[in-house]
């Protein structure tokens, strides 16, 4: 008869505050009237202070210490690999379980300081016709906590605990990593609390960007339960491309996504939507492709990031001609819109915008290769 095992204490790491204090008392490490305060303690040490040991906790009682310590841990998810580009580019292989792995990467030298893209599913059940990570099958969306632990291990990896305004090289963070945040919006929105809290990581929701796809219904939610700034996958301007491109969109097709987009809450010239837009080659880079572009977006505060297609093995597209993103940067800039080109960073680690995809599915799919071919 085999013996259950034994389940794992809970990890403080990622808990919400209300979370935290239900914990505390649930375990008897605080009454009632003293949760609070003695929640407030704990959530300033692991998130202010990125501690993983209960010990470090200097403000709280040693026996209060001790008593945490025996029923709870402070942990974080195992780093199965770390790889640094040419450009500074980092990209970690995050394993939160078996076969559960995500990948986030931190970009320097973006915005005020740099940018972490985390993710919010392990693969993605969108089949974006260019996106690598759309050629993994979902595994699961990943936790609030989950999602939390993305950024605390960058930030121990970068050595930026305790949490300053000074000096910060992670000043962003975006949702635009594995997976449509949209389908996980309880666990992102819970996950956005805890980012931006203002005693612990402290990173402003001005400085978080959500993107979707286009899942139109979950919107205006976003915006009205989080504050996040928006991003739109946008990379087509008519239906019938953008449907080859963007599956999602034969569900929410432009006209919807472009009202969903009118109406979020917050949106203006301060709080600017960001329409991403993917140079394919031969495909939705032409002149013609960027004045439709403007008749599509007209009336909306927006900018317009080009992103320079970013090659993975066996993709079906090839990246525009700089001249060819260039013309199309300078039609969008005539008409007033900011259209940054995004400089490729970490594509030597695919790491770039549209590479991400969990090691362990690259692992299987080459062990499917190997049973599959014919002997040397």
């Amino acid at each position: 008869m085999t013996q259950a095992a034994t389940p794992s204490p809970p990890n403080l790491a990622g808990l919400t505050r209300a979370e935290l204090q239900r914990a505390l008392v649930e375990a008897g490490v605080a009454s009632t009237e003293r949760a609070r305060m003695r929640a407030g303690q704990v959530w300033r040490w692991i998130h202010h202070y990125g501690v993983t040991d209960f010990a470090r906790m200097s403000d709280v009682a040693k026996e209060t210490r001790a008593a945490m310590a025996e029923r709870f841990v402070l942990v974080r998810p195992q780093i199965a690999e770390r790889q640094e580009s040419r450009d500074g580019v980092i990209k970690w292989l995050i394993r939160f379980a078996p076969g559960v792995e995500a990948e986030t990467v931190f970009i320097p030298d973006v915005a005020r300081s740099g940018a972490l893209c985390v993710s919010s599913q392990v693969g993605c059940t969108l089949n974006c016709a260019f996106c690598h990570t759309g050629t993994q099958g979902l595994v699961r969306n990943l936790t609030a906590a989950e999602i939390v632990a993305q950024v605390q291990v960058a930030r121990d990896d970068l050595g930026e605990w305790p949490t300053s305004n000074e000096n910060r090289r992670l000043s962003n963070v975006v949702f635009m990593g594995m997976g449509e945040p949209l389908y996980n919006l309880d666990n992102v929105a819970q996950a956005l609390d805890v980012i931006s809290d203002n005693e612990g990581i402290a990173i402003s929701r001005r400085k978080i960007t959500v993107s979707t796809s286009g899942v139109v219904p979950q919107m205006r939610a976003l915006g009205e339960r989080t504050g996040a700034m928006l991003a739109v996958s946008l990379h087509a301007t008519r239906d019938e491309l953008r449907d080859a491109l963007v599956p999602i969109n034969r569900r929410y097709p432009l006209a919807e996504l472009m009202a969903a987009v009118r109406a979020y809450p917050g949106l203006s010239n301060a709080r600017r939507v960001t329409f991403e837009y993917v140079m394919l080659k031969g495909v939705n880079d032409s002149p013609a492709d960027a004045r439709a572009l403007l008749k599509l977006i007209a009336g909306i505060p927006a900018k317009i990031n080009l992103i320079p297609f970013n090659p993975w093995p066996a993709a079906p597209y090839e990246c525009s001609a700089p001249e060819a993103i260039e013309a199309f940067a300078a039609i969008l800039k005539r008409a007033g819109y900011a259209s940054p080109i995004r400089r490729p960073r970490g594509r030597d680690i695919l790491a770039a915008c549209g590479q991400l995809k969990s090691e362990s599915e690259k692992l299987r799919a080459s062990a499917r290769r190997r049973l599959t071919s014919p002997a040397a």
